[in-house]
């Protein structure tokens, strides 16, 4: 059985403009030590289906429905208390940018530990800093207990990103999403982080959600991929298979927009046009205004997933 099954998740919040509809029908599933990558350009609902995961889109402005199946529960059909225990404890988040999501006012030893006392209660203070510098040490901090005592704007950008994934590995959870946690960073440091979370992911047993418009990314971290353009995957396959036989012409665009390994001189096509907006969405195909390969039925119906091979599916009129 899947550890986190989604279906029909659909997103939307309510604005003065109107209602933005972020997530639309998004299904996928994820077993257990194994890394799906979501791919798409900024805009295109990644990081809030992220969100939609952890139950986070309950508000007076954010409506979510569809099934959200963590280990047999819908998160969507907990209540608050339930869906705090599963935050930290079952599914954690990385997010994308460590300056704003740490709290500049508490140490980073006090951020791990707040994590750790809501979940493991009956550690005593003692314990809870023990088991704060073992995470420390398990991302790999150099200099583990000075950093539990430093504030965020005291240490790197990276050590930074370190100590949000820390955080976020506190209390063992089995389902990571991580949410382009190298988007902040230099190139170096990027490639550390990203070598850390695949030993991580590896060592850990770790089922990973990594979202990134990092198509490189994906190919070194990813099994499987997602695609995702306004709102909707349009693209589902394993990574090899997706870059191999790119189905979507979305795909195949973000691939002629990316610098590649053995390619050198091959000009980089930028696709044509910008994203929609998400309030009014076009009637048919939301990619068709970009798209070089319209048709007509493309601009009035709006198409399936069509079956590319036994574990590949794509939306789209070209492949019915």
């Amino acid at each position: 059985m899947a550890l986190l099954t989604v279906r029909d998740l659909c997103v939307s919040f309510e604005t003065r403009d109107g209602t933005v509809r972020a997530v639309n029908d998004v299904s996928f599933s994820l077993e257990a030590g194994k890394v799906l990558a979501l791919l798409g350009e900024s805009g295109s609902g990644k990081s809030v289906t992220l969100r939609a995961i952890l139950g986070l889109h309950h508000g007076a402005n954010a409506h979510a429905r569809g099934e959200v199946i963590v280990k047999g529960q819908d998160v969507n059909r907990l209540d608050e208390r339930a869906r705090e225990a599963l935050r930290g404890g079952v599914v954690s988040l990385v997010f994308q940018e460590p300056m704003t999501a740490l709290d500049p006012v508490y140490t980073i030893g006090e951020q791990i530990a707040e994590t750790l006392v809501q979940h493991r209660p009956q550690l005593d203070r003692a314990a809870v800093r023990r088991r704060a510098r073992e995470l420390l040490d398990l991302v790999q901090v150099p200099s583990p207990e000075r950093c539990l005592d430093s504030y965020p704007h005291e240490i790197s950008g990276g050590m930074r990103q370190r100590a949000m994934i820390a955080i976020a590995l506190a209390c063992e959870p089995e389902l990571l999403l991580a949410d382009e946690p190298t988007t902040a960073l230099d190139v170096t440091v990027q490639a550390q982080i990203l070598w850390l979370l695949r030993d991580l992911q590896k060592r850990l047993d770790l089922a990973v959600i990594f979202v990134t418009h990092d198509l490189g990314v994906a190919a070194e971290i990813a099994d499987a991929a997602a695609v995702m353009y306004a709102g909707r995957i349009v693209e589902q396959a394993p990574i090899r298979e997706l870059f191999r036989r790119p189905a979507h012409p979305y795909t195949a665009g973000l691939m002629q927009a990316t610098v590649r390994r053995g390619q050198k001189g091959r000009p980089l096509v930028p696709i044509a046009g910008t994203p929609p907006n998400l309030v009014t969405l076009p009637a048919g195909c939301a990619f068709a205004p970009r798209c070089p390969s319209v048709r007509e039925v493309c601009t009035t119906t709006e198409p399936v997933s069509h079956a590319v091979a036994s574990d590949h599916t794509a939306r789209c009129h070209l492949i019915a």
